[in-house]
């Protein structure tokens, strides 16, 4: 047998394990013991998605069987999300700069910026989705007084209306928005961050 974790290949001894499953079973101990959390599973080269996970389990160890295995550490998430503490306090800057620098036509800074912060809220997002995966060693996360899928659900609803006037030009709700709506809420979030930090 094959296997790997995080692209390294690591020998292993086998004992009593006749299957897929029981490999999985086994090194899940391991990762319990150390804060680790196997996210992704590749079994012969395919991805194994959750709906096929009981079926790649029942498949027996073959000398030539591939075991490809994706692992996290809570550390891992927290060094994420200290990451972006300082993205997150300079976007907001950048965010409220977007009226002037439409005034200046200057489009291609506007498109840089909120590329940029589509971004960092997608990697903001995916390390939350980790983090409740180790509720023992990262808190529920909150964003002021809300949970972080209320939080979004209420900031998706502005970022579309700000989509919307951007996309007609709409200088005065671009400004209004990212002063008195997006720009406090970044600043949450990079305060949530700080605090998980400390």
């Amino acid at each position: 047998m094959h296997f790997y974790i995080n692209g390294e290949q690591v020998d292993v001894t086998l004992e009593n394990e006749k299957t897929v499953g029981d490999v999985l079973k086994s090194f899940e101990q391991t990762c319990e013991q150390n804060s680790l959390t196997t996210i992704a599973i590749k079994l012969n080269g395919s991805t194994v998605p959750a709906r096929q996970f009981d079926e790649a389990s029942l498949q027996p160890l073959k000398e030539d069987t591939k075991l490809e295995l994706t692992v996290i550490s809570a550390q891992d998430v927290f060094d994420s999300l200290s990451s972006l503490i300082t993205p997150f306090t300079d976007i907001k800057t950048d965010v409220e700069n977007i009226p002037i620098l439409l005034q200046s036509g200057k489009d291609s800074e506007v498109h840089k910026t909120i590329t940029e912060l589509a971004d960092l809220i997608d990697q903001l997002c995916r390390s939350v989705t980790f983090s409740a995966l180790f509720p023992e060693k990262l808190a529920i996360i909150k964003i002021g007084e809300k949970t972080t899928a209320d939080f979004f659900a209420d900031f998706s609803q502005i970022l579309g209306d700000f989509k919307n006037a951007l996309e007609s030009k709409d200088t005065v709700t671009i400004g209004d928005l990212a002063e008195y709506e997006i720009g406090p809420r970044l600043s949450e979030i990079a305060e949530t961050l700080k605090e998980l930090h400390v």
